[in-house]
């Protein structure tokens, strides 16, 4: 399994102090995420103390004042972020895509804000605006899509079928939001249940195709022909079934639950799907 340098997780502040300490440049941006989230800033460190505050952003101009308030905040049991000092942070802040309430977070751990910023300028034009849309009419048919689909690994199937490139809810097309409520009734068909054959010619995780990245994304079943790499399977989903390929190929009743993808490794082999 590769391995992630942070772990990345949407911490819930609305109503919550944060502790802001600091002034000038460096520190009104982070006073301005805290608000858009809804926190409430505390700008003195024995009251956060007091009221048991948990995050702590601290941006004085001079390193060694932030390096004391880092030790003393962290003393107090709380998670730190340090401005443009990684080494002093417990978590560090991505760059933001906004699609209310899909939120894109981009990160380096703190190695490059720019190229974040960048990754996420990019990803701005790619994602459609009525992405926030589509989130929440899939959140108002979720009641309807159970009453329709009880199981939860048959309704992961169909949420999956539907959102595929091309689907009727593929999230890169702008109008899909409008066909949410006749697809969770079910007036419109999806494709579900398939069986597609992966060849895999290197161990580099870049190297895959985005039809096969997408594929191990959405598979339900993966059966390994082969010493496949921890760094490809780790672009699999993490509930995905997984197991040795049986001899003669696939079980047909296996496959007919949901996608299969046969993950055959053959280093110098053609990698296409």
């Amino acid at each position: 399994m590769g391995q992630i340098a942070s772990l990345p997780l949407f911490h819930q502040i609305a109503g919550q102090a944060v502790l802001v300490l600091g002034d000038g440049p460096a520190a009104e941006p982070k006073r301005r995420l805290v608000e858009r989230a809804g926190g409430v800033i505390v700008e003195d460190f024995a009251r956060a103390v007091d009221e048991g505050v948990r995050l702590a952003f601290i941006a004085y101009e001079d390193a060694q004042a932030c390096e004391v308030a880092a030790i003393n905040a962290r003393c107090a049991g709380m998670l730190v972020n340090v401005v443009d000092r990684p080494e002093l942070c417990d978590f560090t802040t991505p760059s933001i895509l906004d699609r209310d309430p899909l939120l894109v977070a981009i990160g380096t751990g703190g190695a490059s804000a720019g190229l974040a910023k960048h990754v996420r300028l990019r990803l701005e034009r790619v994602l459609p605006a009525t992405l926030g849309i589509l989130a929440r009419a899939l959140a108002a048919a979720r009641p309807v899509l159970r009453a329709r689909l009880p199981e939860g690994a048959e309704r992961r199937r169909a949420v999956d079928a539907a959102m595929s490139e091309g689907g009727p809810l593929d999230p890169l097309d702008p109008a899909s939001h409008e066909r949410v409520a006749a697809w969770a009734a079910g007036s419109l068909s999806t494709e579900a249940g398939a069986l597609v054959d992966i060849t895999l010619s290197s161990a580099e995780p870049e190297d895959l195709t985005l039809r096969q990245a997408r594929l191990l994304g959405e598979a339900d079943l993966l059966l390994l022909d082969g010493a496949v790499p921890p760094a490809i399977l780790a672009r699999a989903r993490a509930d995905a079934a997984r197991r040795e390929l049986a001899v003669g190929g696939a079980d047909e009743a296996e496959v007919a639950r949901g996608l299969t993808v046969i993950l055959r490794w053959r280093p110098g082999a053609p990698g296409a799907v």
